[in-house]
Parts: structure tokens; sequence; C-alpha cells
């Protein structure tokens, strides 16, 4: 079991940048490829960006590619997620989570936080 806290959301302005922090605690870290998804009002939640165990390997959501950038950092058990150039579009929870594979996934995710609030003026 892993437990999953996000922050770092709040309000901004088009063309801002936020960065979003996930501590995790429970199980071990290190080994847990980590993910951040996100969700507006009235659709589902969609995937954004994963990194696998060690760092070496990231995927992203072609809607943020070139504007987003997920990193971790193992020893204090936390993923980040920067986000630059913000748009209206991506106002939503951001969430992490933790999939239990060492490598980049999509989907399969078991973990997860509770969620932190991005709002986007335009």
């Amino acid at each position: 079991q892993v437990q999953l806290v996000e922050s770092g959301g709040g309000l901004v302005q088009t063309g801002d940048s936020l960065r979003l922090s996930c501590a995790a605690s429970g199980r071990i870290f290190s080994r847990y490829a980590m993910g951040w998804f996100r969700q507006a009002p009235g659709k589902e939640r969609e995937f954004v960006s994963t990194i696998s165990w060690n760092g070496d390997n990231t995927d992203y959501a072609d809607s943020v590619k070139g504007r987003f950038t997920i990193s971790r950092d193992n020893a204090k058990a936390t993923v980040y997620l920067q986000m630059n150039s913000l748009k209206p579009e991506d106002t939503a929870v951001y969430y992490c989570a933790a999939a239990r594979t060492a490598f980049t996934t999509r989907s399969a995710y078991d973990y997860w936080g509770q969620g932190t609030q991005v709002t986007v003026s335009s």
C-alpha cells in the first residue's frame, strides 16, 4: 500500500506556470512508475503523464506535450508535474497515481491521491 498527497494547485492566468507535487508514503516508492491524471468538470478522468521508476522514461498526452514535464525525486519519495504555458483547457482536478510496475504506463494504476485543483483563467 502507498498513500499519495498532491499539492501545488491554484488559480493562475493563461500563460502562467505551476508545479504540482505528490508526496508518497507507505510502501517503497522507488520501484513504482508514477503518473498524473486530470478531470475537468463534466468530463472523464484523462491521462496526462507518466514516469518510470528511475526517471529514465517519460510519456505525455498529446495535449500537454512540450508544455508539461514530469519528474521524480526518489530520495524525497515525491513526483512533480511542471506545467508551463497553461491554458484554460488545462483547468481540472489533477491526481497523482502509483502503478506498482516499474515502467511507464497510461493505465493500470493502483493507488491514487486526493487531487489538487488547477484553474486557469483567460
